[in-house]
């Protein structure tokens, strides 16, 4: 681990692709959006990729000091929850989910800080024993655009910060615009965690393990660091990890 002379190392979680002829490589390939790692760096942390290598989990574990569990146009699957039925809008990536739910449990055992970003949110719920909502249109009245027409580095809505939390310690307000980029949420934590933001429609929008010393999971986006909140959690989280 760092010493406080050290800027600390920041594991971050890879999106991964199987070989098709439209993307990036004809060969299976993995994928980090550049903004996830310059947040990093301007918090002060050095960014380390991981790549999904379930036998380097303990290797890696040694050598980050915080984790970072990146979003991505997929789902947990459903029977980690206990839900033994799958929406039709389900996508999977096992091997991914798998990696980051080993990764996840090591982090959590080691009291390693972690910031879960939208569906990194979603499996640090899951990894913490609590459920998600499979498709929210199908499970909440009049929802939100969750998933939001205009691009993503502007706002999507507001959500509403919980006081005595430690999201609202690091943001300082009980308000934050925030963008949103997913059709599945948290829908239960267990007792490790509690609700740290919510939007108007209900929907939960973060969480937190209060026993660690620092887990925090939102469902937006705070890389593209739209509300002065944004850059306050890479900071606090960067921070956490010296």
């Amino acid at each position: 681990m760092s010493n406080g002379s050290q800027k600390p190392l920041i594991g971050i979680t890879l999106d991964s692709e199987d070989a098709s002829d439209g993307g990036y490589s004809k060969f299976p390939w993995y994928a980090l959006r550049e903004n996830y790692a310059s947040v990093v760096v301007k918090a002060g942390g050095v960014p380390v990729i991981l790549p999904q290598e379930p036998s380097l989990i303990g290797s890696y574990l040694d050598v980050i000091d915080g984790l970072i569990i990146t979003g991505g146009n997929f789902d947990v699957d459903p029977e980690m929850y206990g839900d033994h039925t799958t929406h039709e809008t389900v996508t999977l990536k096992t091997d991914r989910t798998q990696f980051e739910t080993d990764i996840t449990r090591g982090a959590l055992e080691l009291d390693m800080p972690i910031l879960g970003i939208c569906g990194g949110q979603q499996l640090l719920n899951v990894v913490l024993g609590g459920t998600l909502i499979q498709h929210i249109p199908d499970e909440i009245a009049a929802p939100l655009a969750h998933e939001q027409p205009n691009p993503r580095d502007e706002a999507g809505h507001m959500v509403m910060v919980e006081k005595d939390t430690l999201l609202y310690d690091i943001v300082g307000s009980t308000e934050m615009n925030v963008n949103s980029a997913h059709h599945q949420a948290v829908k239960a934590v267990s007792g490790s965690a509690i609700i740290n933001a919510r939007t108007s429609d209900g929907v939960i929008e973060g969480i937190e393990a209060p026993r660690q010393k620092f887990c925090l999971g939102v469902q937006w986006h705070p890389e593209f660091e739209i509300d002065p909140g944004d850059s306050r959690i890479f900071a606090a989280f960067v921070d956490a990890a010296r």
